[in-house]
């Protein structure tokens, strides 16, 4: 396994992480297949993987998202007296607080979960702009700060799904910040925080983890015959899951790759792919590019996200709205795509509440038919019910 230091933590860490949202689950319902998940997690350890990221809604079967990942995790570390020698990481569920007090009622619930009196690494789960005015709002530094003098926490960060700009807002406001998790791979170069954001956190020292690599799988499964046919031009001949990992870490400003593996033949791949050392060359980097290209011209519309026509009066986000909508036609994947559409665009904001007033059209750069557009996005999603 090659390690990487995770910014100015100091800690050495695998540079493939074990992501528990994905554990194996029983074929009869819901439950985590804990057997097999414990031969995964065996595994992945023992060969070399340091860092466990888990968090409070993994797994969860309650309506209050009180997941079962969490007490996994802490049942297992705690039976193979592995706790200190794993670097543990679960996350806040920054969504479900309403006061100060809130966020020490779940930590407290976590650390009993998890077994264990410290966390190695805490993160305020998937924040998004109005999540982060909320526990801005709620005093969430000031908690940060008692967890970390307590010792409870050793290090802070956070995850996020937002642009750079506010990425960086948020950096700025808090100099304890230690880590950030992101979404990164080939496609989402310019999705999100992007390559801007993994620069950034690179200049100010801040370790930078990386979600979704594979994008829930979707660049390694169903590949289209045109992305095949790019792939089978390359100088170095690699599988799907190689070139999505690979070109992460060809990357000097990603410390560590989260993966959400589900079986043991995916722990030993992704490992044998982590513990070699693998130069894409120039022709390569160029070939990943041109992947990249011809994934972006199946997109659903010609929407290139100016911003001219926001704010919608009416409170649509129009943008984020039209760009999962792209995404999904990339990946021809509606129902594993709905996640981010349901999950990161607040429902009145969604595309169903067009009302058709047309007062965006005339600032569209690229001429789209807005309301039609958002109708076709409605079409595509249907309601959350549908998929959750």
């Amino acid at each position: 396994m090659i390690y990487n230091t995770l910014g100015k933590t100091g800690l050495e860490v695998s540079r493939l992480g074990f992501g528990t949202m994905r554990l194996p689950t029983k074929a009869d319902n819901a439950d985590i297949d804990e057997s097999e998940a414990s031969k995964m997690l065996s595994y992945g350890i023992e060969n070399g993987i340091n860092i466990i990221d888990t968090a409070y809604p993994y797994h969860s079967k309650e309506l209050d998202g009180n997941g079962n990942s969490e007490k996994f995790v802490g049942e297992f570390l705690k039976e193979n007296t592995l706790r200190d020698e794993i670097l543990l990481q679960t996350k806040s569920p920054s969504w479900l607080m309403e006061k100060r007090t809130d966020f020490d009622y779940y930590l407290d619930i976590q650390l009993e979960k998890l077994q264990t009196d410290y966390i190695d690494i805490y993160l305020l789960h998937s924040l998004t702009e109005p999540d982060w005015f909320k526990v801005r709002d709620l005093d969430v530094l000031d908690f940060l700060d008692d967890c970390l003098s307590s010792g409870k926490v050793k290090h802070v960060g956070f995850s996020s799904h937002i642009e750079v700009d506010y990425l960086i807002e948020i950096l700025d406001e808090y100099p304890k910040w230690e880590v950030v998790l992101t979404q990164m791979n080939y496609l989402d170069e310019y999705y999100q925080s992007g390559i801007m954001g993994l620069d950034y956190l690179k200049q100010i020292n801040v370790g930078s983890m990386i979600m979704e690599p594979l994008r829930g799988g979707r660049l390694v499964n169903n590949i289209p015959l045109e992305v095949q046919n790019l792939w089978n031009q390359a100088e170095t001949k690699r599988t799907p899951v190689e070139w999505a990992l690979q070109y992460l870490w060809n990357r000097d400003d990603v410390d560590c790759v989260l993966s959400g593996m589900t079986s043991l033949e995916q722990v030993k791949e992704n490992i044998e792919i982590a513990s070699r050392i693998d130069n894409i060359s120039e022709n390569d980097q160029e070939l990943i590019r041109e992947v990249a290209r011809t994934y972006r011209t199946f997109l659903g519309n010609r929407c290139t996200r100016c911003g001219y026509c926001m704010p919608c009066p009416h409170g649509v986000d129009i943008i984020n709205c039209l760009t999962e909508y792209n995404i999904a036609h990339m990946m021809n994947d509606p129902k594993a795509s709905a996640m981010q559409y349901f999950s990161l665009i607040d429902d009145d904001s969604r595309a169903d509440s067009c009302i058709d007033c047309k007062e965006c059209i005339p600032f569209c750069t690229q001429m789209l038919d807005i309301p039609s557009e958002l109708q076709k996005v409605y079409e595509y999603f249907g309601s959350e019910f549908d998929h959750f």
